[in-house]
């Protein structure tokens, strides 16, 4: 672990208006974008409740090739249209090299989610660009193997690197994964490096979402990432893990002494 590789002592600007750590990030919005009408309306509510960072999935790694996989570059489309109109930034999953300069002219932060986190040519790919980067934690992955993935990042020259934790597959069946509270004050010891909890994927489950936000703040969260919908029932991808829109005014209202 070389902390010098990160960069310890600055905060990393996502736009003119945000920076973190020096500001909390709430990233909210849906798993998938379905349409500019689902996306705008989330985006302007959200915004109302106090979120400063839109998130949606234009391409989508599922676990069966038969599930919803994205909109794909009508997504970006759709998101780049939905990010003038509100001002607020952009935080989009990148899945493949290939797409790196479509995405990067549409997001503010590039993500890249749970399944790639050892995909080593990716990592390196985007340590060579000037955006940040926020890395999930893999579903397996121990906290060595995450840091690891990390300085991959690192090397390349691209220190603006946020964590995320989301949850780790353990015994428990009775929520999607486990969120790993002590994840959050270990990596911010070990390397600096600023962290946002995920609590919609580290549960699976609505009711919690709200309680596992509120832990994770406390324990020196410096962000969130959560999935809102509105009309969870409906939604192509991860319906019972999103709030609907009263559900996400009632977390915002609740985490306000937080951040």
């Amino acid at each position: 672990m070389k902390k010098n590789l990160f960069n310890n002592n600055l905060n990393i600007k996502i736009n003119e208006n945000l920076e973190v750590p020096k500001n909390k990030i709430i990233m909210a919005g849906p798993c998938a974008i379905e349409s500019y009408d689902q996306l705008l309306e989330t985006a302007k509510f959200i915004k109302k409740q106090g979120a400063n960072m839109l998130r949606g999935g234009a391409y989508k790694p599922r676990t069966s090739p038969n599930s919803f996989q994205g909109l794909k570059e009508e997504g970006l489309e759709i998101l780049k249209s939905v990010k003038i109109e509100t001002g607020l930034p952009v935080i989009t999953e990148l899945m493949d090299a290939r797409d790196l300069e479509k995405i990067y002219d549409v997001t503010d932060i590039i993500q890249i989610g749970s399944r790639n986190m050892q995909n080593f040519t990716l990592l390196s790919e985007v340590g060579k660009q000037d955006k940040p980067v926020m890395l999930k934690r893999g579903i397996s992955s121990t906290i060595n193997e995450w840091i690891g993935a990390a300085e991959y990042i690192a090397v390349g020259g691209n220190s603006n690197i946020i964590m995320c934790e989301r949850g780790i597959r353990t015994y428990n069946d009775y929520t999607r994964n486990t969120l790993d509270i002590a994840a959050v004050p270990i990596i911010k010891k070990e390397t600096n490096l600023p962290v946002v909890v995920d609590p919609s994927h580290a549960t699976g489950v609505r009711y919690l979402v709200k309680p596992m936000s509120i832990a994770s703040l406390a324990a020196g969260a410096d962000g969130l990432m959560i999935e809102v919908h509105p009309n969870p029932s409906e939604a192509l991808s991860d319906g019972p893990q999103s709030l609907n829109f009263d559900d996400f005014k009632d977390l915002m209202n609740d985490i306000k002494g937080l951040y």
